[in-house]
């Protein structure tokens, strides 16, 4: 039996590339091991939020991610064992790998950062550039008035 240990962040981006990994292993006996790695909680609100709410919201979120995800694993008939990353990857990774052997593949479908941070910055710079365009007008515009006076 082939294990594969997926990390996840996204359920929306995870299913795209679950969807395909799947139909590409049809019919293989699989064990997948889903990991939810939720996203950090910046410092300025850790400051005001007890590390017991902060643990109900890491399990509430992963619930959401596994109820998203799960579906597209029963669809195949494919077992499934989903968990959430409470320590440092590299150190599940290990774990992982003691308990379901050496040979289990590691898929990272987390979202790319750069991806998200690429989408906003876009309208930003267009937004500049249309700025400096109109103000380079308006220079040009108050120096042939000057010049002509």
């Amino acid at each position: 039996m082939q294990t594969y240990i997926a990390y996840v962040d996204d359920a929306e981006y995870a299913q795209q590339l679950l969807r395909s990994m799947l139909l590409c292993a049809h019919g293989q006996d699989a064990h997948w091991v889903l990991v939810a790695c939720a996203p950090r909680i910046t410092h300025r609100v850790s400051k005001f939020v007890s590390n017991r709410s902060r643990e109900n919201w890491r399990n509430k979120w992963a619930d959401r991610l596994f109820q998203s995800c799960l579906p597209v694993f029963q669809a195949q008939g494919v077992q499934v064992t989903p968990m959430l990353a409470k320590a440092p990857l590299p150190e599940l990774l290990e774990s992982l790998l003691a308990e379901h052997g050496s040979s289990a593949q590691v898929i990272d479908m987390r979202r790319p950062k750069d991806a998200v941070s690429a989408q906003t910055s876009t309208p930003v710079l267009r937004k500049l550039a249309g700025t400096l365009t109109s103000l380079g007008a308006c220079w040009t515009v108050l120096v042939s008035d000057v010049l002509a006076a």
